[in-house]
């Protein structure tokens, strides 16, 4: 009995100073704290090992540098945008630049996203269409391909688009694969034997120093990318697998939202790659070349206004979840939003119950299947929140909806990989588009009402009336949300 005295009292300590540490360390995120205090709680001292794993801050660490970006005159159109914007002197013919001045200049401030004028888009919501297009674009390429996903798969879809790179590889072209290897985890590198062979080159992001334990999987590059021959670029929520096309029965048909993008706005998608890969394969980093920036800034190629947006977890700023807060904030009329997962924290939360309270059209679609339990049932404990704002919720009943888009006053619009959830805003590696287009807004809200035509609405009587077995999960999966 002494000796379990003396190993329980041990225990006792060192959890008390394992807790100490944690507050000192997430002392800015109170949420975060208690989360990971209660983790401690329930686990003592694996607890802790699981916050050394998956809970470092990565923040104040300058994982992304390229200093060779000032060839390219980005600095120098950055500072005209601001200039032009604070003394009201910008030139435009779009109106719908004109009426979100702040919320540009927000971005341009905190995350370097250049504003574009002149870029033409495709939307893709089907991963079949999607994947045809982007290997019709690889076929075509002349000089570099560039590719990057969260999840890569050596199946069906994966291994076609592989033998397609390896092609162009053998042909000249630089082709260049980058993957997430948490996303990728089934990945074997083996996969890629021809392709290497063949000249090309495949880096993984945050890789596994450690045979099956990985310090940083915590930190995902959710990101999904491609550029083809710095002129033709791809971003939004397809990865690459055989369900993304609709192949797997559990998920049935994959409604997502993906961007083709020529124009300019393909200078920030291809800076975006060039930092990550330098970031994953510093010995094979790509530097400044104009092959990979080829056009003019000036060049009339399209009329859609546009912004890059990326995000991470060594940013300072929460900057997709602040231009989301920003938009909302700007509502008069709607505001849209199609997400696999609902899980935002207190100030986007606020946000929204304010829109929807103050009268503003508030319409949030969700699917009515799990890939991850635990997030499921935290987003519909969200959901609740926001029926009782007077928010519309509806149910997409046609497969899985993977969507990542939120639409203001058919005006604006950001379509990217960024969930409504905290993982995203504060954990990922995202990029989102910021789109200033009524045209194009009113496109894809015209695909949001579509799309509820395949949607069960979900009342506010039908969610009270679940069971006390569902509003338990609920709650224990909300407690859980800041660490999902």
């Amino acid at each position: 009995m002494h000796v379990y005295t003396i190993l329980l009292s041990t225990i006792i300590l060192l959890n008390i100073i394992f807790a100490f540490l944690v507050i000192f360390f997430e002392r800015k995120d109170p949420i975060a704290t208690w989360a990971w205090l209660m983790v401690l709680t329930f686990i003592p001292i694996l607890g802790f090992i699981l916050y050394l794993l998956i809970g470092q801050n990565l923040r104040n660490r300058k994982m992304f540098q390229w200093d060779e970006r000032k060839k390219l005159g980005i600095e120098q159109v950055l500072a005209s945008q601001l200039l032009q914007i604070s003394s009201n002197q910008l030139r435009t013919t779009n109106n719908v630049i004109k009426n979100n001045q702040d919320l540009i200049y927000m971005n341009l401030f905190n995350n370097d996203a250049v504003l574009t004028e002149n870029n033409a888009v495709d939307i893709f919501t089907d991963g079949k269409e999607k994947f045809d297009q982007l290997l019709l674009d690889i076929k075509a390429a002349k000089k570099s391909i560039h590719l990057q996903y969260y999840i890569f798969k050596n199946d069906g879809i994966g291994s076609k688009l592989i033998t397609a790179l390896t092609e162009k590889a053998k042909e000249g072209l630089e082709v260049r694969l980058l993957y997430d290897e948490l996303g990728s985890r089934t990945l074997r590198k083996r996969a890629f034997k021809e392709l290497t062979a063949a000249g090309g080159q495949v880096a993984v992001f945050f890789p596994s120093k450690f045979h099956l334990i990985n310090l940083r999987m915590n930190y995902r590059n959710h990101r999904k990318l491609a550029i083809i021959d710095g002129q033709t670029g791809y971003i939004g929520g397809f990865n690459v697998g055989d369900e993304y096309l609709g192949l797997n029965p559990k998920f049935g048909y994959w409604r997502d939202t993906h961007l083709r993008i020529v124009g300019t706005a393909i200078y920030a998608i291809q800076t975006r790659f060039i930092l990550d890969w330098n970031q994953a394969a510093p010995h094979h980093e790509i530097h400044y070349s104009p092959e990979y920036f080829p056009g003019k800034l000036d060049e009339i190629v399209g009329n859609i206004g546009m912004q890059i947006v990326s995000s991470g977890p060594n940013s300072e700023w929460e900057q997709i979840k602040n231009g989301y807060i920003k938009m909302i904030t700007a509502a008069k009329e709607s505001v849209f939003i199609q997400t696999p997962y609902f899980i935002p924290d207190t100030s986007l939360l606020d946000t929204l119950r304010i829109a929807a309270l103050s009268g503003v059209d508030v319409k949030i679609m969700i699917p009515n299947k799990p890939d991850h339990m635990f997030v499921y049932w935290a987003t519909y404990s969200y959901i609740g929140e926001m029926l009782k704002a007077g928010a519309k919720v509806y149910i997409y009943e046609n497969g899985f909806i993977h969507a990542k888009t939120l639409l203001v006053d058919s005006k604006i619009s950001s379509v990217g990989t960024a969930n409504i959830d905290m993982r995203s805003f504060r954990l990922n590696f995202e990029v989102n588009a910021f789109i200033y287009s009524e045209e194009l807004s009113t496109t894809l809200t015209n695909g949001f009402l579509e799309d509820m035509k395949l949607c069960t609405p979900l009342t506010l009587d039908s969610y009270s009336k679940r069971s006390l077995w569902i509003k338990f999960k609920e709650s224990f999966s909300r407690l859980l949300s800041p660490l999902l």
